[in-house]
């Protein structure tokens, strides 16, 4: 396919990669805006701790689902969806005005949105509707293995749940991603670039669909790529955002770098990672549930009065997780560079990348050791910088 393509039609503007360096400003916004969102965070887990922990103690839970049962059915699936909806559409209210103000006010605030408000509502309308789908079908699954074997639903769920996520991320670039952005395929414009991706894509022995470009800029100015998809909807992708400011050669080496995850497997054993975690965090829910049915007056591990419980459990054991995950995801992600420096060659290009990243997305490229090994999913933009300059001077 990539031999099909006319790599003549345009000619990419010449920006010296040497004279690409850290903004001063945006490095000082960036760690404010950090900062800000760091503290966001935490009152996001403050007030969904306090918000599950306050239907155990004070009853709420036991008494929807008693109001449910006379009310409306008795049908356990029925009782799943119908508590659920109620216990989480409150939630989704009570913390609209703090993902308002994270989710629209902050990055005007700092200049990194070009959403309407319009535009930002019908997002989460759809986000809702989209997520409350996914998310009541897992519960759905979760209860019904509960359900039918109590000592063992943990694994039972875990190995269902892995099947799950893999159709997800089988669908989700011609499913799901279309729901929000307007995907479709690079025009005549991008012909050489599309050629040299398709030809990286060659090169690591990976099938793609084809390359793509999404309006990214329609809400944010921030820029990115992905590889998405597995087997037949495994596709290259662009935010728009990327193409009118990343040179030709910049884009190469950040596909390349998401080429290496294909190339290092990365991908499956990102997914069997994730589900050994949620297993591990499943029994131990499991655990928990038993212990807080007698303690809160409920029937069972299989009383959905109990979802509140195994909210709090799951979501205190992915924050002590959390280190041990972004450990695993930094090191998959420092070999992935390594390997798009490799491939290409082009360690001042990547170089020059990740500055713009650094700029362009108003992230701080050299947070504090306790933040990166907390919360960061990336090793630090100083640190992949690094890596590329120690590569060019080899």
């Amino acid at each position: 396919m990539a031999d099909e393509i006319n790599t003549k039609v345009k000619e990419y503007p010449v920006r010296p990669e040497n004279q690409i360096s850290l903004d001063p400003e945006r490095q000082r916004q960036a760690k404010q805006y950090a900062r800000i969102s760091h503290r966001l965070m935490l009152a996001d887990i403050a007030v969904s701790g306090l918000y599950a922990l306050s239907w155990l103690v004070f009853g709420w839970s036991v008494g929807l689902r008693s109001a449910l049962q006379v009310g409306l059915t008795s049908n356990d699936w029925l009782l799943v969806l119908a508590f659920a909806l109620v216990f989480g559409g409150i939630y989704f209210f009570l913390n609209l005005p703090l993902a308002y103000y994270e989710g629209f006010v902050l990055p005007h605030r700092f200049g990194m949105s070009n959403q309407t408000w319009r535009g930002w509502v019908f997002d989460q309308v759809k986000g809702m509707v989209v997520g409350g789908l996914l998310g009541g079908l897992a519960l759905e699954v979760i209860y019904t293995v509960l359900r039918a074997s109590p000592d063992w639903w943990w694994l039972w769920a875990a190995g269902i749940l892995l099947l799950f996520n893999v159709v997800l991320a089988n669908l989700a670039p011609v499913l799901l991603m279309p729901l929000f952005y307007k995907v479709s395929p690079l025009g005549d414009e991008y012909a050489e670039l599309a050629h040299r991706l398709l030809s990286l894509a060659e090169q690591a022995h990976t099938r793609v669909s084809g390359v793509f470009q999404f309006d990214m800029s329609r809400r944010t100015k921030a820029a990115n790529a992905a590889l998405a998809g597995l087997g037949n909807t495994r596709r290259i992708i662009l935010g728009d955002t990327l193409l009118k400011e990343f040179t030709t050669d910049e884009i190469e080496t950040v596909l390349a770098h998401e080429l290496g995850h294909h190339v290092h497997k990365d991908i499956p054993l990102g997914i069997l990672f994730d589900t050994l975690m949620t297993l591990v965090g499943f029994y131990l829910a499991g655990l928990a549930l038993r212990w807080g049915a007698a303690f809160f007056g409920l029937s069972g591990p299989a009383d959905i009065a109990a979802l509140p419980l195994l909210m709090l459990v799951m979501g205190f054991y992915g924050l002590v997780t959390m280190p041990l995950g972004n450990g695993m995801s930094r090191w998959r992600e420092q070999r992935a560079d390594e390997y798009a420096l490799a491939v290409t060659g082009k360690s001042a290009a990547f170089a020059s990348a990740m500055t713009r990243l650094a700029n362009q997305n108003l992230a701080d490229a050299d947070p504090e050791a306790w933040e990166e090994w907390l919360l960061y999913s990336h090793p630090a933009l100083s640190k992949r910088i690094a890596l590329a300059e120690k590569s060019k001077n080899r």
